[in-house]
Formats: structure tokens, C-alpha cells, sequence
């Protein structure tokens, strides 16, 4: 191995990571508290390290160095040396070759071996003793990558017209790259699974079909597989495991890393009218705890890097992942900007996702609605214009913010699932609840100027149950994920109308695709932004396991040529909802709503109905045995609608209202037969009308 072969200058501290200028490549690698930092070239297999470079400069805590003679393709790696003193929270130890934090590209996948662990597994001191083996042969090596703003070939944004969808409009569809396209039968074999596969038009052709705009998509950072799933034979398929914020994952993509072909499939999708939304992980990474491997920030600077506990060789862990990553540090915030920015710029996506995002807005050890991160974010005037959505909780003391995140942030509204869930399976005293989250859950998020949109509405998503298992499962079935079926949620909500799993009883299953009809047409008609987990509209099932993390295989694929005619029958009753959401404004507002005139006869925007036609009063809020409910939208320049449900046993007659404007009501949707503006004949107002069990009716007014 050569240490001298190249001329190095001094380079820049700026900006962070490999940049390759035409000449050369500037190195610049952020630590407080190493004492020097070696750059390791590998050969083009990334087998053979070649050379090492010590970065010859050390400013405003940046080790840099420029190296003449190399460019594009290169693979390295980083050596980092200082203390290994754990006990006070260094974990430094130059024999293990790190991931740069800033690498655009990996090559190869991590083999796991015990070299990988900066301490020497087994020993008696446990985490405090040094392991001098080199984990090079083990780890992913980093790629330079072309300067993709000056010196790549442009790529042709010039041609796309962004979809920009404002909030209001915005119909969610929570997916899975591999899960949804591994498996279609029109898709190229050498394309399933991956970027290009999503960017195929039948798998577009899907998404517009279904009228969904704007695609949620799992973590596709580069992520890797824990190894207690690897040693049962299992993988991390949801890739909540991130270690490199700037590089794709490359088992999603068809040739190597490149990120072009997340580009090439944003680029179809804007065409199609479809924005991006990235589900990213910035509260922790894949070296999980003390006692997990050295494979990037643990060996670049843990105590920078990472939130210590008081006694520094643990971490203040409010993930349940091992660690947390500090935010805290001007540093790494900066880390999380640029790799926000660069997403933005680079690739155009249109919004991020935060997993555990309470982890973002801890100052120190408690949450803060104005967190520094929080703060970052809103000034930054990229960041502050595309879509930001939180999954407002972490598992950390005080860690569940439903409603707590600033201004501009949209939040997965938790509540709202387990109300809907608990009213359409027959729960008593939710009939407060179930109206609120109808009208965009106002209690909890309008203050501040805050909007409908903000709340994220959701019966399902990839954490729980299909919608099809939500309906055919009492309890969940996780026997195949190795822990005895008790990993997963137990708090489901969930009612399997009769029979535990997959029954041939007609009248269960015609049960079934009515819950699922009450479900979507609730989750479709409610104030607030809707996602639909990916698979609900074709009957995608889990077999009951709610918690498929692991599952890389057909229990989490979306099964293309499995589609009967009872889901096609769903498929094309979820179509035509949300095309009726979208013809209706009055079923997507900008306003929260709360009983104020909209008309000079003193029409409400809002009003709610007793199933007798009179309009609820305050004891009829408290009756916890009542399951059914009116409500209509009116607006100034749209016809009314009246939404009733009935999540009784039995059919419910109700009295529908009489107004002066109306001369009758046009029935639009009934989950009972699974119609969708039938074009019957109008209703009267003049009789009362049966509601059937376990059913939601939409009437338009006509005058």
C-alpha cells in the first residue's frame, strides 16, 4: 500500500465531502475530536486499498486535504484517528474504515463480521476494549461522484413542470419501492425493485388511474440490515436503518448507485402530475447502540455525533434504536440541512416525511415547539417551501407532540386512525371523537394560523395492518418475524367481522368489503390531507402481521396478478371516491370549521344531525351508546352535502334535513352496496330514510 503517490495540497474546508473539480478532489471531513483523518483509496472492486492520505489541514474543526490525479469512480473510505476512552465518549479506532457522512454513491454491501465493532466482542471489559482488526474487507466502500451542478451533463429539468400541489389538494399514497413493483408482471424483470421500475408507465399508469398525486415513499437513503435479522435470515425491507443521508440505497437501484435514476423516476412522476414526498431518517442511525459496529459517525466523532447520556459510554436513546443523533451540534444540524437541500436540488423532491420527528425538536433532552432544527428549517428558503410532515412522537419520556409542531408542518395524525378504527368496529363514547377528526381534528391542530392540511389522515400504514387484515384479523399474526409473536402492536382496533383470517363465508367476506368501503370513504371525506397505504385498493394482506419490517419477501409485496374481483370491485370504488373528493371543494377546505354563517337564512358551514333531523345538542355528545351521525357542509357557492353514518348493527332511520334552498338530497356514495353516484332518483325530505347497518351515506343537495 502507498501513502505518497499523489500530490496533495491543502483544499478547502468546504464543502463537506468528496468533490471532484476536473483535476482533483477536495476532501473535507468534519470532527471536533479526532486527532487526524486518513482518506483510503480501494481499486475499482473495492477490494484492494491502495493508498491512504492524511487530510494535511485541520480548520474551524474540518480536516481537508485536495488530491490531484483523481475524479469520478474513485472508491475510499475514511480512517479516523484520537481516543478510544468510551467512558467519556470517544470511540475512535483507525481500524475500522468509515463511511464519509457526505458520500453521494456506495459501492458494495456491508458483510457482517465481529471486525466491524470498534471494541473486541466477548471480552470481559466488554465495550472498553479496543478490537485492532481492519473491518475494510467488510464495509461498503464510498464513490466520487461528478460535481452534479457544474460539471455533470444537465439533466433535463429544463422539460418538467413540477406539480407544486397546494396542500389542500394533496391525496397521499404511502409506499414501498421494491414492495410495489417487484412483483408486476409488465414491469422488466431487470427493473423490479428498483427507481426505474417505479419510473415504468404501468406502474404510473396505476397511480393516476387511482387518482392519487403525490407518492410517500419508504426510506431509499442508503440503509443496511441489522444483524440479529440477518443471522435469522431475515432483512430490514423498510429501511428505517439509515447511515448515509446523501447516498441512495442500492439495492433500489438497477445498475450500481447513481442517484440518476432517482432523478429519472421523480422526473416521470412530476410528468404524470405525481409529487415525491421522501420518508427520511435523520433521529438514528444503523450503528445503533454501545454495543453496535463502527461503520461511520461512531468512529468519525461519537460525542459530536451522537446524544451521550450522562455517563458517556451510553446514549441518551429516544428512538428504541440504540441512539439518537444530535441535532443538538451546529454540525451535525448543518449535516441534516445539506442532505435536506441536496434532496431538494438535486433530485426535486417535493417534501420529506420525518420518522420519530419529536428526536428533531429536543433541545438537549425535551421537546421544543421552536427546536433549533424546527427553527432551521423555517428560515431556510428551500426547505421552508416544500412539504414537511412529522410522525410527532418518539419513544423518549414526554415524546408524543401530536399537534405540537410549528407552523408549516403537516403531522401523522395517530388519533385520528385509532378513532376511525374504534367507531367503525362498534366502540362505545367515540361519537366526539369520530366528529372531530372528520373536520380535521380542529382541538388539536388549529392555532397559529395552522391549517386542515396539517393533519395527516390515516386508517393504515406500513406500521400495522393492511386494510384487508384490519378487517379479517383480531389479533396480530407475527409468528414469522422470529420473536414469538411479540413484536408488533397489540392495540389494533381491529375486528375480523366473524372469523379469524381468510374464510370462503359469503356473507364475512361481503362484511369485509363493506368495512373496507367504510373505512376509505371516511378517510376520503374527511377535512385534512388523506394517505392511503399502499396495497389497500388492491387487498393487499399481510396474513395479519402488523409488523412486517423484516418481511422482504410476498407477505409485504404487493401481489399484481393476485387482484380477484372482489378487490378490482374496491379498486375501482376508491377511484371513484377520490375523483368525487376532488369535484367536490367542499370535502377538501382550507378553513377549519366551526359553526360559522355562510348564507342569510343562518346555513352553517358546518352542523351536525341527531338521526330525528334535530341538531345535536350537548347530552346528545355525551350519549356514549349512540354510533350514528349526520353532518353537512355547506359553503356559499356549493350545494350542501350531508355525510350519515351508522356504525350500528342494525339499520338506523333517519330524518333528513329540511331546508328552504333544498328540494331534495342525490345520493353519491353507499358503502352498503358499494356505489358511487349510482344516479338514482333524489330523495325527499319529506320520509324518513334507512341508513343500513354498518354503513356511510353521501348526499349531494339539489335545488
Amino acid at each position: 500500500m502507498s501513502r505518497g503517490v499523489f500530490d496533495v495540497e491543502a483544499g478547502l474546508p468546504y464543502p463537506r465531502g468528496a468533490t471532484y473539480d476536473g483535476t482533483g478532489v477536495n476532501f473535507a471531513v468534519f470532527s471536533e475530536n479526532a486527532d487526524a483523518v486518513e482518506v483510503c483509496l480501494f481499486d475499482s472492486d473495492g477490494i484492494r486499498e491502495t493508498t491512504r492520505i492524511k487530510l494535511p489541514e485541520y480548520t474551524d474543526e474540518v480536516y481537508h486535504g485536495y488530491v490531484k490525479g483523481i475524479g469520478p469512480g474513485q472508491l475510499y473510505g475514511l480512517r479516523v484517528y484520537g481516543p478510544y476512552a468510551p467512558e467519556e465518549g470517544h470511540r475512535f479506532n483507525p481500524n475500522k474504515l468509515l463511511i464519509d457522512p457526505y458520500a453521494k454513491e456506495l459501492h458494495g454491501q456491508l458483510v457482517w463480521h465481529d471486525a466491524l465493532f470498534g471494541y473486541r466482542i466477548g471480552s470481559k471489559k466488554a465495550d472498553l476494549s479496543l478490537d485492532s482488526r481492519d473491518s475494510a474487507r467488510y464495509m461498503p466502500k464510498c464513490v466520487v461522484v461528478e460535481a452534479e451542478s457544474r460539471w455533470m451533463p444537465a439533466f433535463p429539468w429544463r422539460n418538467e413542470k413540477r406539480p407544486r400541489l397546494h396542500w389542500a389538494e394533496t391525496i397521499i399514497y404511502e409506499a414501498h419501492v421494491k414492495g410495489l413493483t417487484i412483483e408486476h408482471p409488465k414491469v422488466p424483470a431487470k427493473l423490479r425493485g428498483t427507481f426505474a421500475g417505479l419510473a415504468n408507465p404501468r406502474v404510473i399508469d396505476h397511480l393516476v388511474k387511482l387518482g392519487v398525486n403525490a407518492i410517500e415513499l419508504q426510506p431509499v437513503q442508503a440503509f443496511f440490515d441489522d444483524r440479529y435479522l440477518v443471522d435469522k435470515g431475515l432483512r430490514n425491507y423498510w429501511g428505517y436503518n439509515t447511515l448515509c443521508f446523501f447516498a441512495p440505497a442500492p439495492r433500489y437501484t438497477s445498475s450500481g448507485g447513481d442517484v440518476g435514476e432517482i432523478r429519472h423516476m421523480v422526473h416521470r412522476l412530476h410528468e404524470a402530475g405525481i409529487e415525491v414526498i421522501l420518508d427520511v431518517v435523520y433521529n438514528h442511525t444503523a450503528e445503533g447502540s454501545h454495543l453496535g459496529p463502527t461503520l461511520s459517525f461512531r468512529g468519525i466523532d461519537n460525542a459530536s455525533y451522537y446524544m451521550l447520556a450522562d455517563d458517556k459510554r451510553y446514549y441518551f436513546d429516544t428512538t428504541g434504536c440504540g441512539n439518537t443523533i444530535n441535532q443538538f451540534h451546529p454540525r451535525v444540524l448543518q449535516m441534516i440541512m445539506d442532505s435536506l437541500r441536496y434532496w431538494v436540488e438535486e433530485c426535486h423532491v417535493d417534501g420529506f416525511r420525518f420518522d420519530l420527528a419529536s428526536s428533531l425538536g429536543r433541545e438537549q433532552r425535551e421537546f421544543e415547539g421552536n427546536a433549533r432544527f424546527f427553527d432551521a428549517v423555517l428560515q431556510d428558503p428551500l426547505l421552508s417551501q416544500v412539504k414537511l410532515i412529522a410522525e410527532p412522537w418518539d419513544v423518549g419520556a414526554g415524546g408524543y407532540r401530536l399537534g405540537g409542531f410549528p407552523p408549516g408542518w403537516a403531522e401523522w395524525n395517530g388519533r385520528y386512525r385509532d378513532d376511525i378504527r374504534s367507531y367503525w368496529k362498534g366502540d362505545m363514547d367515540v361519537l366526539p371523537k369520530i366528529a372531530g377528526g372528520l373536520l380535521g381534528s380542529a382541538d388539536i391542530f388549529d392555532r397559529r394560523g395552522r391549517r386542515p392540511w396539517s393533519s395527516i389522515n390515516f386508517v393504515t400504514a406500513h406500521d400495522g395492518f393492511t386494510l384487508s387484515d384490519l378487517v379479517a384479523y383480531d389479533k396480530k399474526h407475527n409468528e414469522n418475524n422470529g420473536e414469538d409473536n411479540k413484536d408488533g402492536h397489540d392495540d389494533n382496533r381491529s375486528w375480523n367481522c366473524g372469523h379469524e383470517g381468510p374464510t370462503d363465508d359469503v356473507a364475512i367476506l361481503e362484511l369485509r368489503d363493506r368495512m373496507r368501503r367504510n373505512y376509505m370513504a371516511t378517510l376520503l371525506l374527511s377535512q385534512g390531507t388523506p394517505m392511503i397505504l399502499m396495497g389497500d385498493e388492491a387487498g393487499h394482506t399481510q396474513d395479519g402481521n402488523n409488523n412486517a419490517y423484516c418481511q422482504d419477501n410476498k407477505i409485504s409485496w404487493l401481489n399484481w396478478s393476485g387482484i380477484g374481483a372482489r378487490d378490482e370491485a374496491f379498486m375501482d370504488f376508491t377511484s371513484r371516491l377520490i375523483a368525487l373528493r376532488k369535484r367536490l371543494p367542499l370535502l377538501r377546505q382550507t378553513h377549519f370549521l366551526h359553526g360559522e354563517p355562510v348564507a342569510s337564512d343562518g346555513t352553517k358551514d358546518i352542523t351536525w344531525f341527531r338521526p330525528d333531523g334535530k341538531e345535536m345538542g350537548e347530552a346528545d355528545w355525551n350519549n356514549g351508546l349512540w354510533k350514528c351521525i349526520a353532518v353537512m357542509l355547506s359553503g356559499q357557492d356549493d350545494l350542501p352535502l350531508l355525510i350519515l353514518m351508522n356504525a350500528h348493527y342494525e339499520d338506523v332511520k333517519f330524518e333528513l334535513p329540511v331546508l328552504r334552498s333544498v328540494a331534495g338530497w342525490r345520493l353519491l356514495v353507499d358503502t352498503a352496496r358499494g356505489l358511487i353516484e349510482p344516479g338514482e332518483p333524489p330523495i325527499g325530505s319529506d320520509a324518513p330514510f334507512t341508513v343500513p347497518a354498518r354503513s356511510l351515506l353521501l348526499c349531494e343537495a339539489e335545488r
